[in-house]
Formats: C-alpha cells, structure tokens, sequence
C-alpha cells in the first residue's frame, strides 16, 4: 500500500478548487481559522480544530501508552475491552481490526452483550472507558458492571479499580470518578476536539495500543499528509466532491470497499459525515454498502466513494492510502465539505433529544402500545395508516418500502446484540434490492451517536425501521433504578419518538423469539 493519500475521481471539480484557493480555505483550515464556517458557528469551531495537529501533538503519549503496556502484559492481563460510543469506539476498531489485533469494543445496552463481554477471560481484562464528558450513560452503566464483576470475581476493591484505564477530556466529571474508584491510568485528551475527530488523541490511540496496534506508524501516515494540507491537497479534492455532490443533490454517499486493506472504515466515516453535516435540514447521508455494485448505485441522488482503487466511472470516486491518512484526510474533507453546504460541521444539536426522551421514559415508564398486527415471533408496531391491511411479514416490507419519501431513504435500527444476532445486518442488503432507495443499517445505541443527528437534523426524508427484540435474562446496573434491559427499551422507545415527533414514518417490528423472529424477517426479505 502507498504509505500516502491519494483521491482519485472520474469528474473534474477544478472549478471547486479555484474557489476554496480564492478563499484561502486550505490554509486557513490548517491555520486553524474559526471564521470560515461563517459567524454563528465561530465561536464552537475555535475550540474544535486542534485535530488540525494531532499528528504532531498526540506523539508524547506514545512512551507513557507502550509504559503501560508492558505493565498490563507482564501481569498476564492482556484482553482490552473498550466502552465507549461514537467516535471514541468506533475509530479503535477500526485501527485493531485494520491491525488484525484483538479488541473487545462494548458499545451496546443488549444485556446478552454485556453478559457475554463479562463472561470472557475476566482475570486477564483492563477496561477502558472512554467518555469526552463522562456523563454517557452507556459507558457509565459498563464502568459500573465490570467494577461490580471484578469484585465479585475476588479481587479486593483497589485491585478492581486497577482494572480500569480512563480516557476523557480535562475537567470530566469523569476525572473525579477515575481517581475514587482507583483507576490505574486517566489519560485527558484534547479539549479542543470533537469525539467525532478525536481518531488521532488519546480516544482512538490508547486502546488501540494497549490491544497491539502500532499507533506510531498511524500517527506518521497521518503527519506525512499534515504537511501538505496547507495548499492544494488530496483531502482538499475530496471535500470539494463531498460537498460539491451534495449541493448538486447527490447527497447520499455510498461507502464501498474494494480491497483496501482496512476493515470497517465505513462505520467509522458514516459517524464522521452524517453527524458532521446532518443539520439545519442539510447534509451527507453516508450508506454503508457491501460491495461496488451495490443496489442504491444506480440512484440519481448518490454518490460512491471507494476505499481502495478506482474501478467504476460516473460520479464514483476513490480514496487510498494508509489509515492514519484517511482518518486526517476524512476530517479536512468533512470541514471543507461543511462550508461548501453551509452548515457546522462541529456541532450535533440534535443528539441529546433522543437522549433526554430516554431519560423521561425511564422516570415515568415506556408506552403501554399495543401491536397492530402478530406473525409468529414478530409483532408490528405502527400507525394502521402507515400499515395498511397487512395480512403478512411481506406486506409489512410493502408497506415500509412504500413509506419511502421522494429522494429518501430506509434507516433500519436493530436495537439487538450484534454479536449473538449479527444476521440483522443482512436485512440492509434485501431491503436495499426491494427499492431503488439507499438504505442504512445501525446497531442501537450505537448508531445514536452517528446518523441518529442526520435522522432528526438532516433532510426530514427517512422512513424508519425499528427492530427490537425480546429479553430472556436481564442485567442489573449497580446503583442504578434501571438495569440494561429497561435502558435499551427506553432508547429505543426515545428514539422513535422524536422520529414520530417529526411525522416521520416509522414502524418496529419487536421479536418475541429474536432467532424465530430474525429466520421470520429474513425469509420474508428474501
């Protein structure tokens, strides 16, 4: 692999890049320059644009992580487990899994995931929990689940809060949390970083190491692109082609691998995109697909971008080169492609409602709803005008696919154990050859810190899925009124409330028996 990056596109966008070098884009974003997103969004861009020079400045954490870790390995504990959402879990998958090291990344409420992640090699794990304002309730609700089953394991409680390594921002609340309950190590990150950028700081670096990843050479790939995004560059072409695409009405970006070498990079660049531009009625759907010639390539509305080599021609374009310069290259993109569409490309002001929904509900209670319709091991939930008189699971796709709003899209939203009940994901790539509109999948919660901002801020243009399933054996949260099962029920039901709230369409499908109920949904997609 070229140990650069290089943007290939089958369309010119000269014309583009005169503009930003008219406006001296490239070198103020590399200058740091709060200014060129307009006045309103000054004053949050000042303090979110030091991942400008993190390649350079994340390097001192280098010695004290290899310290650590070979502290950690000569006590036999080398099993990383990593709670945290977002940005700050999904860029050390991909760096371990891009690796071919083993990282445990826990980002779930599925009381079988938790369970399972508890279950498994216990004696050899240190937890790290990562959480920028220390307040996510996810990552507290694992902090206290493994403290509890450290203990119980036997270990006294200072040898329990040894097993933890924090990460947050300086003046976390979380900070305070770390050093009660003994942490072995508070690594503070970079306040003036977004979770979304946050990749190349101690969020995507410490975990990644501590697992075995070689975070060095990422940070150099990353620094070798560093010195050239003050002029015309690479990630400077790439944001042109997001944003140009964009205000043009390609505004759904297909995310396709084609042997580039690094495994799950579009999970992490749908975060970074759709959060990033999914505001104010505007924005960047990323569509995570299986292959290049996915179903949603022959809409108008889309734009493919491969990792790997070009292979197609029409409005595809490609980006290679190592993932430390693809993580950099990706964010310039998204900053520029933020001021092409008009928008804030570091703000998220439609995240909390989902999360604020959760709370109320779990205080007052969830819905007492009853379905409209029960086959087998799947009751539907949904408007009877929405649902029309389904007599089948087919007629409920039918009516799902027909929800679809002109120049729309399907999220599906499996509020499931992504390990135990994986076999949901292929429910994207048959709801995706029923129309002729891209279709997303996520994973609850994970996908909340991700399109769950485009879903509510961008384009009001979804037709929503909701899939939630059954709990056999609930999980306790120590010290909490809730346990796992009522805090995944509450965000779901939170969730779909402020998509309702929107007059969106939306309909869930709950399994009373999750492998019956998925063998149901599967068939009926087939």
């Amino acid at each position: 692999m070229r140990r650069e990056l290089t943007v290939t596109t089958s369309a010119s966008y000269d014309d583009c890049i005169s503009r930003l070098v008219e406006d001296q884009v490239a070198s103020r974003l590399a200058a740091q320059d709060p200014t060129l997103w307009g006045a309103e969004a000054e004053s949050e861009a000042s303090t979110r644009l030091a991942w400008v020079g993190l390649p350079v400045s994340s390097r001192p954490l280098l010695a004290e992580i290899d310290a650590l870790r070979a502290e950690l390995w000569s006590e036999g504990i080398d099993r990383v487990v990593l709670c945290g959402m977002g940005g700050s879990s999904l860029a050390p998958e991909v760096i371990c899994r891009s690796a071919g090291v083993a990282l445990t990344v826990l980002d779930t409420t599925d009381p079988g995931q938790v369970r399972a992640a508890l279950a498994d090699r216990l004696q050899q794990t240190v937890v790290v929990v990562s959480s920028k304002s220390g307040g996510t309730a996810e990552t507290d609700s694992h902090r206290r689940a493994y403290l509890q089953a450290f203990v119980q394991s036997g270990l006294s409680e200072v040898d329990a809060g040894r097993r933890f390594v924090v990460v947050t921002d300086p003046g976390s609340p979380f900070v305070e949390t770390a050093e009660k309950m003994g942490a072995r190590e508070i690594f503070l990150a970079d306040a003036d970083v977004g979770g979304r950028y946050s990749a190349l700081t101690a969020f995507g670096l410490v975990p990644s190491a501590l697992a075995g990843a070689d975070v060095e050479q990422l940070l150099d790939d990353a620094e070798s692109l560093a010195g050239q995004l003050g002029q015309d560059n690479p990630a400077l072409l790439l944001g042109c082609l997001l944003g140009s695409a964009a205000v043009a009405g390609r505004d759904k970006l297909l995310l396709a691998d084609n042997d580039s070498g690094i495994v799950g990079f579009g999970d992490w660049a749908e975060q970074l995109v759709a959060e990033s531009t999914g505001k104010q009625a505007r924005g960047i759907l990323p569509v995570v697909v299986e292959s290049v010639s996915a179903a949603e390539s022959a809409a108008t509305d889309t734009l493919t971008v491969l990792s790997g080599q070009l292979t197609g021609g029409g409005e595809t374009a490609a980006v290679s080169g190592p993932l430390g310069a693809q993580f950099l290259g990706w964010e310039y993109a998204t900053a520029v492609a933020g001021r092409i569409i008009g928008i804030n490309p570091f703000d998220q002001p439609n995240v909390t409602e989902s999360k604020d929904n959760t709370k109320k509900l779990l205080d007052s209670g969830l819905p007492d709803d009853s379905p409209a319709a029960i086959f087998g091991a799947v009751e539907v939930y949904a408007d009877a005008g929405l649902l029309g008189p389904a007599e089948s699971l087919t007629d409920v796709f039918d009516a799902v696919v027909a929800a679809i709003p002109d120049r729309g899209y399907l999220a599906i939203m499996a509020y499931l154990d992504r390990w135990s009940d994986d076999s949901a994901g292929n429910l994207r790539q048959l709801f995706a050859e029923r129309t002729d509109r891209p279709v997303t999948f996520g994973w609850g919660p994970r996908f909340l810190h991700s399109t769950g901002q485009f879903h509510k801020g961008g384009p009001l243009v979804g037709a929503f899925l909701q899939i939630t399933g059954v709990v056999v054996e609930d999980l306790s949260i120590p010290d909490q009124d809730y346990s796992f099962a009522g805090l995944q029920a509450a965000q779901a039901a939170g969730d779909l409330q402020a998509l309702t709230g929107r007059d969106l369409p939306a309909i869930r499908l709950h399994l009373t028996d999750r492998a019956a109920g998925l063998g149901q949904l599967l068939e009926a997609g087939a």
